[in-house]
């Protein structure tokens, strides 16, 4: 059985723990605070202006921009990209196929595939979900 003493130092042991995290969590949440303002504010500028949905006098320019977009194709106008801006659309399409995907999975509520009716899965599968 434990003496008293031993509780007694693993008490002091303790709260000279606790005191220490309850000074430098202070000082650490500071600095990363002082480190991060600066980005959010940037973040924030930005994503007020790129990731609002579009007003419906924009309509229009999205209308002319499809409108461009079949004609260059027909015209076979992709022809005259420089290669950084066929790199920088084809890094568009491929992140508008992983959002695609990534959604996709949110609306399956799994990785593996759909189950029509929430069927009970077949014996190998059980354990992967």
């Amino acid at each position: 059985m434990l003496s008293f003493k031993v509780f007694g130092i693993l008490y002091e042991e303790m709260a000279a723990i606790v005191n220490k995290i309850t000074t430098t969590v202070p000082q650490i949440a500071t600095g990363v605070a002082r480190f991060a303002q600066p980005k959010l504010s940037r973040f924030w500028y930005f994503a007020r202006v790129e990731l609002r949905p579009p007003m419906p006098g924009e309509f229009g320019a999205v209308q002319q921009g499809f409108q461009n977009l079949i004609k260059s194709v027909a015209t076979q106008g992709w022809r005259n990209l420089t290669v950084k801006q066929l790199g920088l659309n084809t890094l568009v399409g491929i992140e508008v196929i992983c959002w695609f995907y990534i959604g996709e999975c949110i609306g399956k509520g799994s990785i593996v595939g759909y189950r029509p009716g929430r069927a009970p899965l077949p014996a190998p599968y059980k354990y992967f979900m």
